[in-house]
């Protein structure tokens, strides 16, 4: 929505799948910590073997993000350079899931969260990952909770209702930014 309204738009989740692939600056780093049993036959890291790794060893999680994040870190910033070349007026959104968890958000001048009811965000996120709802669950309480990311947050967007009611969020919010 922000980008049909003129906002440049950087999703750090493509981010990083594109530091996960052979030529990426994670690829190596990743497959040497562990091992081949994660690349499929075309020797492409495969997330979900990856994310069956980690998510129950908070220690193996922590050596992935160090590797990947500061990965996407760079990717980032070249897009928001080439973004600001064009436009040095340009509003740049980053989406990413875990931006409060990290510290990410520091960056930013700004921090909007979108949030949705709980059966939404469990529904959607299966649907989505293909994943079943004990894993989406299982992801869902290794995050923070809702409420405590609205403490960081300086917009909220409530996606719970139909895509209208997102809308007119969406417009407040971005026009709101724009102000700045």
């Amino acid at each position: 929505m922000f980008e049909k309204m003129g906002a440049r738009l950087i999703q750090a989740d493509q981010l990083g799948h594109q530091a996960l692939l052979p030529d990426g600056e994670a690829y190596h780093p990743v497959l040497e910590m562990f091992g081949p049993s994660i690349l499929d036959e075309a020797g492409l890291i495969q997330r979900k073997a990856l994310a069956a790794l980690v998510f129950d060893h908070p220690e193996k999680l922590a050596a992935l993000n160090a590797i990947v994040h500061p990965a996407v870190h760079l990717l980032q910033a070249s897009i928001t350079d080439g973004f600001v070349q064009q436009d040095p007026d340009a509003i740049i959104l980053v989406e990413a899931a875990i931006h409060i968890e990290t510290g990410g958000y520091k960056r930013y001048e700004k921090l909007v969260l979108v949030v949705c009811s709980p059966d939404e965000q469990i529904r959607r996120a299966m649907k989505r990952d293909q994943a079943t709802r004990e894993e989406v669950l299982s992801r869902i309480a290794r995050q923070m909770p809702l409420d405590e990311k609205r403490k960081f947050a300086d917009y909220v967007i409530d996606t719970s209702g139909n895509d209208v009611e997102t809308w007119h969020q969406a417009v407040e919010v971005y026009n709101q930014i724009k102000k700045l």
